[in-house]
């Protein structure tokens, strides 16, 4: 009985502790930003609420807990600083170096910090409460355990110590070097950026600018093939980032895969938005950027319906746009494709632990009537979703190894941040990830016009990464439940951009369809729509393609010249806009 009860006050004691502990540290991120250093951008961690009841953790866990803790804690300090111990997680990339195994101290403090770091997720899932306060107070664990990782400190980084020997000195050298590079360009270098070009080595696809306003530039391909199809096809990528993500490198690029495809391809390249731009609205994005997107292109081709595609927030504005013109009358789009879209917002995975009212009031009274959104605040969140990938490990291989990161396109594109009108993003906030009202029908008024995504009634391909951490699969397969047309789900794997940026000549991954739905009705869940999916290997490109195709009409005579007459062509592709800096 005595020794149940002093476990239980341990546990009331261990309880205590860790949820203070944590409430003060998400109130310390939210406050001063997390791994900020100076000259560095912060990220926007959302506090408790200050009035919020105290946490609490399930008794019995937490019990559990303890006495698994106590067990093996015991188990580490009888092995002592003995060399030779295996350090408890092998398979953590972390501490895998011969480096770690051979240098007792670093072994140990591995080891303990493995231990530490399972004690306290275990913690964090004890946690009882709504799955909201759950998600945040994961969150908050995980971004402190990544950031107290023995390997991100000199003094016990084995790995980092053993190179500066070898070197002489020099990696440490090298390492200052590089962070003062990193604080002076204002965020930490995932590849070696001197590499890259926009125009020159990436965003290659031959073309030109026929059209441009404040907003973006119309950029039109050179066709690769003798006749094209009747339809022109329209991409709208995010404004959050720049478009060439879907332009890479010639053999990775899905502008010229689709240009090669016989489909006169025209795409929206945004404006990275600087002072003068600090006042413009999700309604300005949609009136001035994509409706007059797929006006000038109407006009250029004198098709009466064109092709449209959306990626990523593109697919919200895109949608919009389509709603937007159906409340006038207008169906100018014949078939639109979302990738990696949200259009109903019921889940946002992950970036839900952002946004309630408080943070969403104080966007509102930040930036709602002027100001700009610093791309790199907001890539810096992106960022610490997933931080030992694409935080903590540039810190150690540039820093403490004094090393130069490879050269790869993808996350030189990754760094090429876009900044945001305040009151576009303070409105996109509120009305999608807030409260959700896009998918209300008549809720919005956009450009005048109630909007009803149930009035998108052309045919639609609606593609979802397996593994995508920005927009889950089931928030994209959503958009199904949502669309009243003929429509197709497509399932690949991997995540955001390497799910979508999948080319067929690499052979790589796989996909799922499902043809088994009865009279083509889908399920409310996607878990359901897998139980009777098929999965393809390779890329989902090649059923895309012959999905468009079916609604991309005859083949007639590719244009010789770029624009029409009304729109002459102003510049080689990829443009000036692409090209300006955040």
């Amino acid at each position: 009985m005595n020794s149940d009860a002093n476990l239980a006050q341990a546990a009331q004691q261990m309880q205590e502790t860790f949820a203070q502990g944590l409430q003060q540290m998400m109130g310390a991120m939210a406050g001063a930003g997390l791994g900020a250093a100076p000259g560095f951008p912060q990220l926007a961690m959302p506090a408790i609420p200050a009035a919020a009841p105290p946490l609490q953790l399930d008794p019995a866990k937490l019990i559990e807990i303890q006495q698994s803790y106590l067990k093996d804690i015991a188990t580490l300090w009888n092995s002592g600083l003995q060399s030779g111990t295996a350090v408890s997680v092998p398979s953590d990339r972390r501490f895998a170096d011969e480096a770690w195994r051979s240098n007792p101290v670093a072994q140990f403090a591995a080891s303990a910090y493995l231990l530490n770091a399972r004690t306290l997720m275990g913690l964090a899932e004890a946690v009882e409460g709504d799955e909201k306060t759950k998600a945040r107070v994961r969150f908050a664990v995980e971004q402190a355990l990544a950031a107290t990782a023995p390997s991100n400190f000199l003094a016990l980084n084995a790995e980092a110590q053993k190179k500066a020997i070898e070197t002489q000195g020099e990696s440490i050298a090298q390492g200052l070097t590089n962070l003062l590079h990193d604080m002076k360009q204002g965020h930490v270098s995932m590849t070696d950026e001197s590499i890259f070009e926009v125009g020159k080595n990436v965003a290659t696809t031959e073309g030109a600018v026929v059209f441009e306003n404040e907003f973006f530039q119309l950029l039109e391909y050179k066709p690769l093939t003798a006749k094209v199809h009747e339809r022109p096809f329209l991409l709208v990528p995010p404004c959050i980032n720049k478009f060439y993500i879907l332009d890479l490198q010639p053999e990775n690029s899905l502008i010229r895969y689709a240009v090669a495809q016989g489909h006169r391809t025209f795409v929206v390249s945004w404006r990275n938005p600087d002072e003068s731009m600090s006042g413009k609205t999700w309604d300005d994005y949609i009136e001035q950027a994509a409706i007059k997107a797929i006006n000038v292109v109407q006009e250029i081709t004198g098709a009466k319906t064109i092709n449209a595609l959306g990626f990523c927030v593109g697919g919200t504005i895109l949608a919009t746009a389509l709603a937007v013109l159906a409340a006038r009358g207008e169906k100018p789009v014949a078939s639109a494709t979302f990738l990696t879209s949200l259009l109903d917002f019921s889940d946002t995975g992950i970036l839900d632990i952002f946004i309630d009212e408080q943070s969403v009031k104080f966007r509102e009274m930040q930036m709602g009537n002027g100001g700009l959104l610093k791309g790199q605040d907001l890539a810096s969140t992106f960022s610490f979703l997933r931080p030992n990938d694409l935080v903590w490990n540039y810190v150690v291989g540039n820093y403490l190894k004094g090393e130069t990161p490879p050269p790869f396109d993808l996350l030189y594109w990754n760094s090429d941040s876009t900044n945001l009108p305040g009151p576009f993003y303070a409105w996109y906030l509120r009305n999608t990830y807030f409260e959700n009202n896009l998918a209300k029908p008549g809720k919005l008024t956009v450009c005048g016009q109630k909007v009803d995504l149930g009035k998108l009634d052309m045919p639609t391909y609606i593609y979802g990464s397996r593994e995508d951490h920005i927009v889950p699969v089931g928030g994209a397969y959503a958009s199904t439940q949502v669309l009243p047309g003929k429509k197709r789900f497509v399932m690949g794997a991997s995540g955001h951009i390497a799910g979508v940026i999948n080319p067929p000549a690499k052979k790589k991954r796989s996909y799922w369809t499902n043809d088994k739905l009865p009279q083509g009705k889908f399920p409310a869940s996607q878990g359901d729509w897998l139980k009777g999916a098929t999965e393809h290997p390779g890329s989902w490109w090649t059923d895309w393609s012959n999905w468009l195709e079916s609604h991309a009409g005859k083949q007639i005579a590719a244009p010789k010249t770029y624009g029409s007459r009304k729109y002459k062509a102003i510049e080689p592709a990829p443009g000036r806009y692409v090209k300006a800096r955040a």
